[in-house]
């Protein structure tokens, strides 16, 4: 395996880690949308184009999309950016 390949399963497992321990929901979402996009190159240089594809859209696109919608209608978008503004 070379060197590249050893970075993105290191992040891999930053994102696996840090997605558990972020407070934040979008942020944890961010997060889990870039980790979707990195197993899907990592799909890629195992030569397998057909999961990658499927890892970019559904992991990194449906799947985000879903989230930020849930968010959007349990209010918890706009109580964050209420909370950073009563903070300031």
């Amino acid at each position: 395996m070379t060197v590249f390949t050893y970075i993105l399963l290191g992040f891999l497992i930053v994102c696996a880690v840090s997605v558990s321990l972020i407070k934040n929901l979008l942020t944890a979402t961010v997060v889990l949308m870039g980790y979707s996009l990195v197993m899907s190159v990592v799909w890629m240089l195992l030569e397998s184009p057909d999961l990658a594809i499927t890892e970019a859209a559904v992991g990194a696109g449906v799947t985000s999309i879903l989230f930020f919608i849930t968010l959007k209608k349990l209010h918890a978008i706009e109580k964050q950016k209420e909370e950073k503004h009563g903070k300031e």
